[in-house]
């Protein structure tokens, strides 16, 4: 299983520098993986020979903790373990919340 994180807004380029450096980058923090729970592989989507990529916006708050997350793209089958293994997911702490995409990859064959 493969997990890439990078962020969903985009660099904010306003005509003033210092505004830009005071609040667009404030929300646009990397935030680094501190504990992470691998999605248990439905066992359906393993009968189906299902496999794929997941992509899912995710909230972390302040604290690190995941508050919400909504699935941009993947098979259904595999959607949901991927929720709800991300749910359980603590970042770093930063200085406010902050939306994130994660891609989860479920390989068939374990690797």
């Amino acid at each position: 299983m493969a997990i890439s994180l990078r962020s969903s807004r985009p660099f904010l380029l306003a005509g003033s520098v210092a505004l830009c450096i005071g609040t667009a980058f404030a929300g646009n923090v990397h935030r680094a993986i501190v504990s992470r729970t691998a999605p248990t592989y439905p066992e359906l989507a393993r009968r189906m020979h299902v496999g794929g990529k997941v992509v899912l916006l995710v909230t972390v708050q302040a604290d690190g903790t995941v508050s919400a997350s909504k699935v941009e793209s993947g098979h259904p089958l595999l959607a949901g373990a991927a929720q709800d293994a991300v749910t359980h997911w603590r970042f770093a702490p930063g200085p406010e919340a902050s939306d994130s995409e994660i891609e989860v990859n479920f390989n068939i064959d374990g690797q």
